[in-house]
């Protein structure tokens, strides 16, 4: 099983972080993606996966974040890039759920970020919460950019036509709640050999954890619910989301 998205750098691990990680293969978990969402938080992604063979990590500036960057931050976010186990820009995006940073500023940071990826050549990690039309239309302007729709939450109108253009919609715990019919009918219709699957642990937990601190093991979750909608075997779901990681990643196991 592959993690495509987790923050382990969160202080919600403090207590147990290098015993858990280092259970994880145990429990079925061959690689985690552990996502930045400022510079701070890259640099701690990196140290992880420099620490850990199996774990990668990116480097972005969340658009809640962008408040507390300052600037020079894209050159930092160009030598972090250059590092052989930072493998996306990300996590970026516009949130406008929480209205803490303004529009224009969230904007201001997401454009300057996707026009950096697209300069580097590198793929990108959408966070998109309640402005998936705008970050779709966003993403699309730019020729030649690629990357991962994380913990995706659109229609399956909206998926169709991102992967139309080649990016990946990735499934994390919300598509096992009760009152996920949006989600699986995405899962059901959308391409599979563009999906992948996440935690984005310490939140997020999927049913039956609901409310408890998530972690990369209850992947196992996203990949059952994503097979029996698809009426395939976990063992089929688990091959080619693993896959796909790979590929948008640019992972060599």
């Amino acid at each position: 099983m592959f993690d495509s998205h987790a923050h382990y750098d969160d202080r919600k691990f403090d207590g147990d972080r290098e015993q858990l990680l280092r259970s994880l293969s145990f429990r079925g978990v061959k690689g985690v993606v552990n996502a930045g969402c400022c510079i701070p938080s890259s640099y701690r992604s990196l140290e992880l996966a420099e620490k850990y063979d199996f774990v990668y990590a990116t480097a972005g500036i969340h658009p809640n974040d962008c408040l507390k960057t300052g600037e020079g931050y894209l050159s930092e976010l160009e030598k972090l890039l250059s590092h052989e186990k930072v493998v996306a820009l990300g996590e970026i995006g516009l949130d406008y759920h929480w209205q803490t940073v303004s529009k224009d500023v969230q904007r201001k940071f997401f454009h300057e970020q996707l026009k950096l990826a697209q300069g580097l050549d590198v793929p990108v990690v959408i966070h998109a919460r309640e402005a998936v039309g705008e970050c779709v239309e966003a993403v699309l302007s730019y020729k030649g950019l690629r990357g991962i729709f994380h913990s995706f939450s659109g229609s399956k109108e909206i998926g169709k036509r991102l992967q139309n253009a080649g990016w990946y919609l990735s499934f994390s715990g919300p598509c096992t709640f009760s009152n996920a019919s949006n989600l699986k009918e995405v899962i059901k219709e959308c391409d599979i050999n563009l999906f992948l699957t996440e935690t984005d642990s310490p939140y997020l937990t999927p049913h039956p954890f609901r409310g408890k601190r998530n972690d990369s093991s209850y992947i196992k979750y996203i990949i059952e619910q994503i097979a029996s909608v698809r009426n395939m075997t976990f063992e089929e779901v688990e091959k080619i989301t693993e896959e796909n990681a790979f590929k948008i990643y640019n992972i060599n196991i």
